[in-house]
């Protein structure tokens, strides 16, 4: 179930009207089973199923139906399409949810080979691991890529800005005045930006702004963060299996060794490092005081 999870954390987010219930959902099916991730930005609710528990569900549900969990998962997938990631292409299915105080229910009705069916999925609380997984790492990833894009826009018009100072020293004209601006000042362009245009740019509403803008970018810092781990995986293993390696093949035992019977106080010296091994030698020298991030 691991792919199934990696998948889901890598769909991005669609933003649902279901009657009253406006709410955040992002869904992965595969022939493996289905993993489903839906908030109303208050609570978090999430199921995760095998292909034993969807024809057992598909059992109590369709009496009449019978089908491999292949299929089942598939039509699962085909309804869910429009509503998760093809709006422009209405669902024939209808969908309806309803909360309590265990967790949310999201019920699906459909036809089947010609047959009524239906689903319901079975939503849980979901963990405060799951919360971070999807939420909380990914949406600090975003906001320091904005922020990253940001100081590049910046710096960009700095040098426009420096291009124009060149053009005009050349004895270069602007044929429009309506297109003269003033140079760039970030210092003034925050303090403007916070007074006025902030109030309505953070504006979460019922979560529609982020599904509908920030994506692409949301799946992008995904990508990359599971890549990291992995890498960060990777890296451990590498370093677990060099450090339980033999180091060598001789079983001649050692020699005790003598130690004096007065302990002078140790002279260290500074060893160069060697490798992503090496454990730093103690110096025995003043330390130097530690620089703050902003010092």
């Amino acid at each position: 179930m691991e792919e199934l999870e990696q998948d889901l954390l890598l769909q991005p987010w669609a933003w649902l009207q279901l009657a009253e219930n406006s709410l955040l959902a992002k869904v992965s099916i595969t022939k493996h089973g289905y993993a489903l991730l839906i908030s109303d930005l208050q609570q978090v609710w999430h199921e995760q199923v095998d292909t034993s528990v969807v024809s057992q569900r598909a059992k109590e549900l369709n009496k009449r139906l019978t089908a491999p969990p292949a299929a089942l998962l598939c039509h699962l997938d085909e309804a869910l399409r429009p509503l998760f990631k093809d709006s422009a292409h209405p669902s024939e299915a209808t969908f309806s949810c309803d909360r309590g105080e265990e967790g949310l229910i999201l019920r699906v009705q459909s036809e089947l080979s010609g047959l009524p069916f239906s689903w319901h999925f079975h939503c849980i609380p979901a963990s405060s691991s799951l919360v971070s997984q999807h939420l909380i790492h990914p949406l600090m990833g975003v906001s320091l890529a904005l922020q990253s894009h940001v100081r590049e826009l910046a710096a960009l018009l700095r040098m426009k800005d420096l291009e124009i100072q060149a053009y005009q020293e050349s004895g270069a004209v602007l044929s429009r005045s309506r297109l003269k601006t003033e140079p760039f000042e970030e210092n003034s362009f925050l303090e403007q930006f916070m007074a006025e245009k902030l109030p309505e740019a953070c504006a979460v509403g019922d979560g529609k702004p982020f599904a509908m803008s920030l994506q692409s970018l949301y799946v992008a810092v995904t990508k990359q963060q599971i890549q990291a781990r992995q890498a960060h995986k990777d890296s451990g293993e590498t370093q677990a299996s060099s450090s339980t390696s033999p180091r060598g093949t001789d079983n001649q035992p050692e020699e005790p060794v003598s130690l004096p019977s007065t302990l002078s106080e140790p002279e260290y010296e500074p060893v160069a490092a060697s490798g992503p091994m090496h454990r730093a030698q103690l110096v025995k020298s003043k330390r130097k005081k530690p620089r703050g991030l902003f010092s």
